[in-house]
């Protein structure tokens, strides 16, 4: 099923200020709360819809991209914004917003907020951010990638956990009684408010390691390779940042990871140029050929193309292949292959050339309408200017 406008999911207009994306998602959120609506797939669903747009729309370089390219621009082919994201993942980036385990914030009025979900904050890992070349040839046609890539994986001796042998070694924490945060109630003249802290004693685990692993000393995470498989869409440019959801480092003592931050670099091609979704690509012909016409093969991204120079052809005229430029990021449509006809001039010529082009220079017919006699000479003239 296709993706919702980040935009309509919001219920907000493209030139909306990021204090009205900040209070449409806050509206949203709370309407669709987990805690207000337990059991409810559909409130999960638009809660999660919500959260991805909002972490589009609410960070400006992320929102430029959906601005250009769409859905599309946020990855597509295992690319996204926030498609990949859990519970877990907005209670931590996002708790602030409508309160809960999110290191802080307001719980709301009446209690509401995420005192239901235990409060336990979740330990997100942090993103990593690579570089990616591309040649031409990858951009056009899309490309699959294996990278490796240094980070922060779970420990396998404690599973995660930072505690020595597992699931054992802890003892919940007193002061948070397992909660992994502190509350309070103050009286404001709105009535009673509920504020949310990260428990200090236990780092908001709800939990204390009384057996710290040796490989990774509590963290639950060490530094290890990892291969990554990348499957790149078609279209995209250099300067481009995709997003692969869960595949940074991942968070201390069984976490969720980051994500990996893919920043794309485009090599360039040696006689092929790109300018948005079109190839540019310069052709040089002798003035013969120009005057005469003739066939000839160009390079393309793929291959090659045979193309025809039409008689009397003039320098700087622009040959359009159809369809063999750069297709959009989105799929919609090809860009064009732009053949820049130059007609080339010889800088250097021997006694009989100069002749040559002497009896050129004083024929009467030179050139609107060659007659058959001058369409020889030029036929002959090629042998010296090709």
């Amino acid at each position: 099923m296709a993706k919702r406008d980040y935009y309509e999911v919001l219920g907000i207009d493209k030139g909306a200020t990021t204090q009205e994306v900040k209070k449409a998602y806050r509206k949203l959120a709370l309407k669709y709360h987990p805690d207000k609506n337990p059991d409810d797939k559909e409130a999960e669903d638009k809660f999660k819809e919500a959260a991805e747009a909002y972490e589009v729309l609410s960070n400006e370089e992320k929102k430029a991209k959906y601005d250009r390219f769409g859905h599309a621009g946020m990855g597509g082919g295992g690319f996204g914004g926030g498609g990949g994201m859990n519970m877990d993942d907005i209670f931590s980036q996002f708790g602030d917003i409508f309160g809960g385990g999110g290191g802080g914030g307001f719980s709301g009025f009446g209690g509401f907020g995420g005192g239901g979900r235990g409060g336990r904050r979740v330990n997100r890992g942090s993103n990593i951010r690579v570089k990616v070349k591309m040649t031409l040839a990858d951009v056009v046609n899309g490309v699959e990638k294996k990278i490796k890539v240094k980070k922060f994986v779970s420990c396998k001796p404690c599973s995660g956990s930072g505690a020595e042998g597992g699931s054992g070694g802890f003892t919940t924490c007193d002061t948070c009684k397992g909660a992994g945060q502190v509350n309070r109630v103050t009286n404001t003249f709105l009535g009673q408010m509920q504020t949310a802290s990260t428990c200090p004693s236990c780092d908001g685990d709800g939990k204390i390691i009384t057996n710290k692993c040796n490989s990774c000393h509590g963290d639950g995470i060490v530094k290890d390779d990892d291969t990554i498989e990348l499957k790149i869409p078609a279209g995209v440019e250099d300067g481009m940042q995709l997003s692969v959801s869960g595949k940074g480092n991942m968070g201390a003592r069984n976490g969720v990871a980051g994500d990996l931050i893919v920043a794309i670099e485009e090599e360039e091609h040696e006689v092929l140029k790109r300018d948005g979704n079109n190839i540019l690509y310069d052709l040089y012909i002798p003035f013969p050929d120009a005057i005469l016409g003739t066939d000839v093969t160009v390079p393309t991204v793929n291959g090659k193309a045979k193309i025809k120079i039409e008689p009397g052809t003039q320098g700087g005229k622009v040959l359009r292949l159809r369809n063999k430029g750069i297709p959009e990021v989105n799929g919609y449509r090809t860009g064009d292959q732009m053949v820049n006809v130059n007609v080339w001039t010889p800088q250097t010529l021997s006694k009989e050339e100069k002749k040559m082009v002497e009896k050129m220079k004083d024929s009467e017919n030179f050139i609107p309408n060659p007659t058959d006699q001058d369409k020889g000479f030029f036929e002959r003239m090629k042998d010296y200017f090709r």
